[in-house]
């Protein structure tokens, strides 16, 4: 599974480049903050919902700490999907969030 650091992230998005993240916690823990710009797909739908995502697309998996996202990424890697996990969650995470 390929993973990404938060401070890498951060690089990316500061350089303008297009990213695709998915974050994947609860609503709840949502509306505390976001990457801006991350989609909200709770792990839980992840299953039911990934034919709505392109597959030529690569997505960067966010959760609170690494652990949901890496399940996400296992599963979305089994249907195909370029994932990469961001490493230690929103918890590491320094960058701006939106709420």
């Amino acid at each position: 599974m390929k993973t990404i650091q938060p401070e890498e992230l951060q690089a990316k998005l500061d350089a303008g480049e297009t990213v695709h993240m998915i974050d994947v916690r609860e609503a709840d823990e949502v509306a505390a903050g976001k990457i801006p710009g991350a989609q909200h797909l709770p792990l839980g739908l992840v299953e039911f919902k990934h034919q709505d995502l392109d597959k030529t697309e690569e997505y960067v998996i966010i959760c609170r700490s690494g652990g949901r996202s890496g399940k996400a990424c296992a599963f979305l890697e089994s249907q195909g999907f370029d994932v990469t996990n961001m490493s230690g969650g929103m918890l590491e995470w320094q960058g701006e969030v939106e709420l």
